[in-house]
């Protein structure tokens, strides 16, 4: 297993300087958010400058990488998150699906572990199985990227989204069925909603578990806390973990703590290492 950093924990830092930074520390991969600073614009045109940013350092540092498209506001300035693959307007769609096929060029030139990426929130008023529809229609135009660039693309669940639950994401993989679609577990989400044992779906879905999210959480709060401060049992994750034998990457993911960046990120280095000592 490789231990990895999401930068959107390093909101305030170059991205030059928080990938060293990282690897000083222990860290092996990192889950690179392509935020405003990095792939802009948002779209193709954006790719080559993201690349060249960050291929050379990626490299001469020896991180991994998994690209991450969680920004909160490369899209809208005014809406967190939005638009995503479910809005009700194609063209707010579309301008969610361009940054997406870009994160997979980026992906590619970058020779990462995967894309990870998620529903977004249903548009209200709309039908739930209109919203599916759209979801599914839109994954499947990814994964033809995916395909021609030899990429894997890492969905995650997310709290407050169309597909928030394990079970919701088991519908979505049956629906589309493809080589290149895999999982993005945040263990911190199946706490907090309460959403069966983390450990048994790390069991369960172990054959397409290509990236693993961690952070402490409480039940029924959607806020990443340091180790500690939430009520988790972290004991059966790393049990599991190591159960199935898990060769890709665990990224901390601690977007709300920019402002200790380093003492943060030192912190969840010793933690997981005490992990899996």
């Amino acid at each position: 297993m490789l231990i990895g950093y999401n930068t959107n924990g390093f909101a305030h830092h170059r991205i030059a300087d928080a990938l060293p930074i990282l690897r000083e520390i222990g860290y092996e991969s990192v889950a690179l958010t392509l935020d405003v600073d990095l792939l802009d614009p948002p779209d193709q045109n954006g790719v080559a400058g993201a690349v060249r940013a960050v291929k050379p350092i990626l490299r001469d540092l020896g991180l991994r990488v998994t690209i991450e498209t969680g920004a909160r506001f490369i899209l809208d300035p005014r809406r967190k998150h939005w638009p995503t693959l479910v809005s009700s307007s194609h063209a707010a769609r579309q301008k969610r699906l361009d940054f997406l096929l870009a994160a997979i060029d980026v992906a590619a030139e970058l020779s990462a572990d995967s894309v990870s990426f998620w529903s977004g929130a249903a548009d209200p008023g709309v039908d739930e199985r209109e919203s599916f529809g759209l979801l599914v229609s839109g994954i499947e135009t990814l994964l033809h990227k995916a395909d021609t660039r030899g990429v894997r693309l890492a969905f995650e669940p997310e709290p407050g989204m169309l597909v928030d639950t394990m079970a919701a994401c088991q519908r979505l993989h049956e629906a589309v069925s493809h080589e290149r679609f895999g999982l993005t577990l945040d263990v911190g989400h199946v706490h907090c909603l309460n959403d069966g044992d983390v450990a048994e779906h790390i069991r369960r879905w172990r054959d397409v578990l290509w990236n693993i999210h961690i952070e402490d959480m409480r039940r029924g709060a959607h806020e990443h806390l340091m180790f500690g401060d939430g009520d988790m049992d972290f004991a059966p994750i790393f049990a599991a973990v190591r159960e199935i034998d898990y060769g890709g990457p665990m990224h901390v993911e601690l977007s709300r703590h920019s402002h200790d960046a380093v003492e943060t990120a030192r912190r969840a280095f010793a933690f997981v290492r005490r992990q899996l000592d």
